[in-house]
């Protein structure tokens, strides 16, 4: 068989890149799971401790946990899968290029990476011991900031490649 004849096709090529993606996701999140003690009796007292409460310095009331000090081993848990899934993310955009991805992948695979590690850096800085009903929801509303910035990151590249062609 000749090189031409092991070639993947771009779709095939994608398929490849999709799975490896998704298993890695399966892979980090079972190991955190295993690594972390007493994870899963984290997460269900995190989620029994939601109530719905009302949004300070609002007229609002949402979800939220009561006491969202308590779940420091939910937060670690968070804050380690987030700067892993971003290592990943920058990771991925590298194979991303020299796979010759679509530009529409390799944009969706950066503004993926900007949302993982500004997300990592959230919970690193607002979810912990210290964190208040008002914190709580100041860390949900930066958190659509960041995704609003990743998505207009995103339109950035795809424009910029639109005007440049």
């Amino acid at each position: 068989m000749t090189n031409e004849e092991h070639k993947l096709s771009p779709r095939s090529r994608e398929g490849v890149l999709s799975a490896i993606g998704v298993g890695f996701f399966f892979v980090l999140a079972g190991t955190i799971f295993i690594m972390t003690p007493h994870l899963y009796d984290s997460f269900v007292t995190f989620f029994r401790n939601f109530d719905i409460v009302q949004v300070p310095n609002t007229q609002l009331s949402f979800f939220a946990p009561t006491t969202p000090d308590v779940h420091t081993t939910v937060y670690t848990a968070a804050l380690q899968f987030g700067i892993v899934w971003s290592l990943f993310q920058i990771a991925f955009l590298m194979l991303r290029v020299a796979a010759h991805s679509p530009l529409a992948k390799k944009a969706e695979t950066l503004s993926n990476m900007i949302f993982w590690i500004g997300t990592s850096y959230l919970v690193y800085a607002m979810l912990n011991e210290a964190t208040t009903v008002v914190i709580w929801f100041a860390f949900w509303s930066e958190i659509l900031m960041l995704l609003g910035l990743s998505l207009v990151a995103r339109g950035i590249v795809l424009a910029a490649y639109r005007i440049r062609h």
